[in-house]
């Protein structure tokens, strides 16, 4: 009787997508060694907390979003257009799900009252937790789809229903609500550690009456990770949708969660005018749910039709433009009749503090 591992290996000698990947050993060794030195990079130009500037913010988000279309060019030339259009594609879904990304950041630094010098490093602990957590996703989707093509179908009814919450959240006007007190993981820190109620600049603990405690600091950098695994989970299946090779998965992951840091100072005031992403972003996922839905069925059958990469490129870009236009037209509109819509919003005690912070100063309340 053949034994458990002879027949994933079976499954994936017989599979039509097994894995295939332009990358090398050396260009996966290249590429990590990029991402991590731009990781080590930041961390020392944000070693001394200071406030970013807008001028600051731009240059490197210029940098940031220079770099991986270089590395598209790259792709495009060395491997063909088709490698260069998945690649494309992909960094385009993933920068767009990395801007939503960017409203609960901006919810979270406002709830727990994170001070503007301290907000960056805050951010780049963010980027480290979604690369660590997306790396060990793409790299379990791999494995899954290399053994059982039905994980493609599985993918695309995940993508299907977060669209369908995605849009139910828009519609109801909930769809970046975040409620701290509430979270498990700031629950259990607090029962495990006393909590401060000053931050002691980017240190995770502090010492109160002799005793170690957590700071806030500590409590939204936790937070901050607890949202990276929601969106890994969403994330991941979405860009599989795209391209089959863990290697562009990877990359285009990467390239669009480095720049974040920066972008969030960048579009800070425009984020909340974006009032119909969450429309758009329900649009792309279920459209890549589909296509996945119909690669599975062209595995099963070739009578079924499939959606060209092209296509897609062409159809997440149309849609992202619409939304960013009726978002600021919708906009206007309210702010001209006096009802300023925003896309984030913080709740705010009878004291003038977020609930966090008065949480943080009253715990004999909680």
């Amino acid at each position: 009787m053949p034994t458990s591992t002879q027949l994933l290996a079976a499954a994936a000698e017989n599979n039509e997508s097994a894995i295939d990947t332009i990358a090398t050993p050396t260009l996966w060794f290249v590429t990590i060694g990029v991402v991590i030195g731009l990781l080590v990079m930041d961390f020392v130009l944000t070693r001394k907390p200071h406030e970013v500037s807008i001028r600051e913010a731009t240059g490197w988000s210029i940098f940031y979003i220079a770099l991986p279309l270089a590395f598209g060019v790259y792709i495009w030339t060395q491997y063909g257009g088709e490698r260069g259009v998945e690649y494309y594609t992909g960094y385009l879904v993933e920068k767009s799900l990395s801007v939503d990304n960017l409203f609960v950041f901006m919810l979270l630094l406002a709830a727990f009252a994170v001070p503007k010098e301290l907000q960056q490093r805050v951010l780049l602990y963010g980027i480290v937790g979604a690369l660590v957590l997306r790396g060990i996703f793409i790299a379990l989707g791999a494995a899954a789809l290399s053994a059982f093509d039905w994980v493609f179908l599985v993918f695309g009814l995940v993508l299907v229903a977060t669209a369908v919450k995605i849009l139910r959240d828009t519609v109801q006007g909930t769809g970046h609500e975040i409620d701290i007190e509430s979270m498990r993981v700031v629950k259990l820190a607090r029962k495990v550690y006393p909590v401060s109620s000053e931050y002691d600049g980017p240190r995770m603990t502090t010492r109160i009456d002799g005793r170690k405690a957590l700071t806030p600091f500590a409590l939204v950098v936790l937070a901050v990770f607890a949202t990276d695994i929601v969106f890994a989970i969403d994330s991941v299946p979405a860009i599989y949708g795209i391209t089959g090779d863990p290697y562009l998965v990877f990359a285009t992951n990467a390239f669009a969660l480095l720049g974040l840091r920066a972008l969030y100072f960048v579009l800070e005031n425009l984020l909340s005018k974006l009032v119909h992403l969450g429309y758009g972003l329900a649009i792309i996922l279920a459209f890549i749910g589909i296509k996945l839905g119909l690669h599975w069925g062209h595995l099963q059958n070739d009578a079924v039709p499939e959606i060209p990469t092209l296509w897609s490129l062409f159809f997440v870009l149309g849609t992202l433009l619409v939304v960013t236009a009726t978002s600021i037209v919708a906009s206007r509109r309210a702010e001209a009749s006096g009802h300023p819509l925003h896309n984030t919003d913080v709740e705010v005690g009878p004291d003038g503090e977020t609930l966090t912070q008065h949480a943080l100063r009253h715990p004999e309340e909680r």
